[in-house]
């Protein structure tokens, strides 16, 4: 390819074709790759928002679990929420799990629209699920992390909830969060992860400068998994 911009539409051409599963970034911008990914037209654009997808094993948990979105959308919306939230079920489907429990996290387990408005979108969003707008999971929330990760934190502050303690799947309120607590399991609780892009017709990698070779390999395999998912 003459420029990184043929590189991507190359790229995205082979998968939009059927000739490959999933695309990966090399020496390439994340800009311009997933501009002509998502374009409507031309790319793998399937009409939900893209979102950043982790799958983190950590030897403090029992299970496998999936964290998004760390790396992509900074404040998503409630529809925002909505796809992230069905591209992560998608993943914790493709690694197993029947019906995945999903937290929404925030700093408190109350609703405090004012103050914390991520509470109260973690409020709509658990009742969206209730009445069966998100579907195939379970979703509830507010949590704090404690209590989405330990059934024991949660019996302490009486929570009741089948999620509590045992998620598959943890939803961050922003970016922010979600790249600070991805870093922390990664550099400070010797976790192992794999990440993709989920959204479009099929995934993508986006490897970071800092991934380990492991790390990269782990995405791979993910993506490899899922877009045979996705068909």
């Amino acid at each position: 390819a003459k420029d990184v911009h043929q590189a991507a539409s190359i790229a995205v051409g082979l998968v939009r074709d059927g000739k490959a599963d999933f695309i990966m970034k090399g020496i390439i911008d994340t800009a311009p790759l997933l501009k002509t990914a998502l374009n409507k037209e031309t790319g793998i654009n399937a009409g939900r928002l893209a979102s950043h997808v982790a799958v983190i094993q950590v030897p403090t948990y029992h299970k496998l679990f999936v964290l998004s979105d760390a790396g992509l959308n900074i404040a998503p919306d409630l529809s925002g929420f909505v796809d992230i939230i069905n591209s992560a079920v998608s993943v914790s489907k493709v690694l197993g799990v029947a019906t995945p429990k999903v937290a929404l996290l925030a700093a408190v387990e109350k609703v405090y629209p004012d103050k914390m408005p991520c509470t109260a979108t973690a409020a709509l969003l658990s009742q969206m699920n209730r009445r069966g707008q998100i579907k195939g999971c379970i979703v509830d929330g507010p949590f704090g992390l404690d209590n989405a990760i330990s059934a024991e934190s949660a019996r302490i502050k009486g929570i009741v909830s089948d999620v509590a303690g045992d998620a598959d799947v943890l939803i961050v309120p922003d970016i922010e969060a979600g790249n600070i607590l991805y870093k922390c399991l990664l550099d400070l609780a010797q976790a192992k992860g794999a990440g993709i892009v989920m959204g479009a017709a099929k995934p993508v990698v986006l490897p970071s400068r800092a991934d380990t070779a492991e790390t990269k390999l782990a995405s791979i395999a993910l993506a490899a998994l899922a877009g045979r998912r996705l068909g």
